[in-house]
């Protein structure tokens, strides 16, 4: 790679970065990668319904500026093939796969929402793999979930002028205006955007988060299975998977941080995108150092 290509990737953007596919397993997975070429590579897993487009170029951007950034659509979301699971253990599976193409042997993981319950299981069953975990509203296995209830009053704000400025952000006006700076956001880029593949995804995904949470986790066997440094995020006033589901993950985990942030739901990272960002940069690079340097076959 030339110098010029260097600063090209470097100066990539979710908006403008190409989306690319590498397959095996069965499966051909879409992705985009930003930022530097060099550093430990951090994957960010997605919430519900959600595919690459959904991420907040504020939040995915910002990372990538001194670190590698890979986000992609697990199997059977957006443009990636393969059949979406309706468990979360296959749905780890299928992202360490995707790493692995990838050839990662140290990757940094960022799970949102039910990516956040993928990060867990991924985290607790790949210690080689994962280097540091960021969890942001998301919940234990075993923990608290009102996806149904929140999805139907979502849905039923007809006046909404898209269904995640309810099940994101709260009603005040700051966090309102929040969500729809989010929502613009997301729809800048218009060439070679992301597909929705409906209730192909939804339906299998809804049963794997509402099993995860009604699922009990004896002794917390999979928070005390994970060794590596974490940081727990979470709005105030989630209404999906509420708030005290991260305290109860901070208490358990051997190596935790919590961040709470005020008047926000279960988008939190969106409306305080740069103190997120902040938060995560410092995290991340804080001792013990950076894994070793990592490269793939990007």
């Amino acid at each position: 790679m030339t110098q010029l290509d260097i600063a090209n990737q470097d100066a990539l953007t979710l908006e403008t970065a190409p989306t690319h596919y590498i397959e095996g397993h069965g499966i051909r997975f879409a992705y985009r990668r930003l930022g530097p070429t060099t550093g430990t590579p951090l994957v960010l897993l997605q919430h519900f319904s959600g595919n690459i487009d959904g991420w907040d170029p504020a939040v995915v951007n910002a990372l990538a500026a001194d670190r590698p950034v890979i986000a992609f659509d697990n199997a059977g979301v957006g443009r990636s093939t393969g059949q979406t699971p309706d468990n979360v253990a296959t749905m780890a599976r299928d992202a360490v796969d995707f790493i692995d193409l990838l050839g990662l042997s140290e990757v940094d993981l960022l799970g949102f929402s039910l990516g956040g319950c993928v990060a867990q299981q991924i985290a607790a069953e790949h210690g080689q793999l994962v280097r540091k975990l960021i969890l942001v509203g998301t919940a234990p296995k075993g923990g608290e979930e009102h996806l149904l209830a929140v999805l139907q009053e979502a849905f039923s704000q007809t006046d909404a002028p898209d269904p995640r400025l309810p099940l994101f952000f709260t009603n005040s006006s700051a966090s309102r205006s929040s969500g729809l700076a989010f929502l613009k956001r997301t729809k800048v880029r218009k060439d070679d955007r992301d597909t929705d593949n409906g209730n192909a995804v939804t339906d299998p995904q809804a049963k794997a988060l509402i099993t995860w949470c009604a699922t009990p986790d004896p002794g917390h066997a999979i928070l005390r299975a994970i060794r590596q440094p974490v940081l727990v995020v979470s709005g105030s006033h989630d209404t999906m998977l509420p708030a005290n589901n991260a305290y109860a993950m901070s208490r358990e985990l051997s190596n935790a941080q919590l961040v709470l942030y005020p008047d926000s739901g279960h988008g939190a990272l969106f409306q305080h995108h740069d103190i997120f960002v902040s938060h995560v940069r410092t995290f991340l690079d804080a001792q013990p150092a950076r894994g070793r340097m990592t490269q793939g076959a990007f």
